[in-house]
């Protein structure tokens, strides 16, 4: 009877290296699976454990553990000894460049290069960029992201995800929202078309002609949409889109609207309407989390497709433009498939606010 591989011996500089590699979304699935099974050997799990929950075989966990026990991070990603030049880095350098790379920025600028971090710690520029391809490192982009603040976050989560992972019987679930103040914008000269070796053109400067209001709600099981040009986003033209709503969508279900907390959508004029029509139901995200309204995907997919590069005269022509959108994809609709779980969410909320430095007011 053999006896259970001990743990592999990792330090704290290769464990950060490995956990980023795993978590990583841009490296190569082999390196991120590499690397996951290198971490659960660090804790102990035995090889055959470890190979049947990641679909590989004991010898492939065997041979990783050996060239790590044996070369660290030094060749990580790269071709066996004999085929082409060694590495020269040394995994200290790897896990400096990772530190510097997430932790800090360059004096006066706010992040770094290949050839700023290059001068910093004395390798080519082609290393780091090798090193930041590898691990998933993209320090020249940026996301944009909010983690909400609302003290009842973690109930309109549930609330929401629950709609879409559950919906209930006998009901529609729509995605409603405005995307107000679409502009009509007329180019100042006419565009080239496109052919071959050139891209179509359009004028960098435009004149503008009017703006209308689009009210949207998406059928999260159907992946229809209602919709609505209107002049302005008022109460009085959210009520007037929920008279559509109710007008299109058969009496015998239920209604249960996704919508942010715009002031609009809870003034009493539209609360006096919702008593008067019990199967409307009303869920409201929490604050400064457009993304968990599924409708805000559409808009996104109507401006790239429709709006950005759309040459509109009037307002009448953007509205034309905008229903003949509506139309094409009611004929052939896509509902977007919603996976993430509330727990799941949660839990990235939760590593997002530890990780977010606390401020002092």
């Amino acid at each position: 009877m053999t006896s259970a591989a001990a743990p592999l011996s990792v330090s704290d500089a290769q464990r950060e290296v490995l956990e980023r590699v795993s978590r990583s979304s841009t490296a190569a699935h082999r390196e991120v699976v590499r690397a996951t099974v290198l971490l659960e050997a660090a804790e102990g799990t035995g090889n055959k454990t470890i190979a049947a929950s990641h679909g590989i075989s004991p010898v492939t966990v065997r041979a990783w553990r050996a060239a790590f026990d044996e070369e660290g991070l030094t060749n990580w990603g790269k071709v066996k000894p004999g085929r082409g030049r060694k590495a020269t880095i040394t995994d200290e350098k790897v896990a400096e460049i990772v530190e510097l790379t997430t932790k800090t920025s360059p004096k006066g600028e706010t992040h770094w290069s290949c050839r700023t971090m290059a001068d910093r710690v004395g390798v080519s520029k082609d290393t780091v960029q090798r090193i930041w391809s590898e691990l998933g490192l993209q320090p020249h982009r940026v996301d944009t992201f909010k983690v909400s603040n609302d003290p009842a976050f973690t109930e309109k989560l549930i609330d929401v995800v629950g709609l879409y992972l559950n919906p209930p019987q006998q009901a529609v679930v729509l995605c409603m929202d405005e995307k107000s103040q679409i502009q009509a914008l007329d180019r100042t000269q006419a565009s080239l078309p496109m052919r071959p070796g050139r891209a179509g053109t359009l004028t960098h400067d435009y004149k503008r002609n009017g703006t209308t209001t689009l009210f949207a709600a998406l059928d999260v099981l159907t992946g229809e949409v209602i919709g609505q040009c209107l002049p302005r986003h008022r109460h009085e033209e959210f009520l007037k889109f929920l008279k559509t709503i109710d007008a299109e969508v058969p009496q015998g279900l239920q209604v249960h609207l996704v919508l942010d907390n715009y002031s609009t959508h809870k003034h009493e004029a539209v609360a006096r309407w919702l008593k008067r029509h019990k199967r409307f139901h009303l869920h409201f995200t929490p604050t400064s989390s457009s993304w968990l309204n599924q409708v805000e995907r559409w808009f996104r997919d109507l401006t790239e497709k429709n709006l950005r590069r759309g040459v509109f005269g009037s307002v009448p022509d953007l509205i034309d433009s905008i229903e003949e959108y509506l139309e094409a994809n009611n004929e052939d609709p896509t509902p977007y498939v919603w996976t993430a779980t509330a727990e799941s969410i949660l839990a990235k909320v939760e590593r997002a606010r530890a990780a977010l430095p606390q401020r002092v007011n």
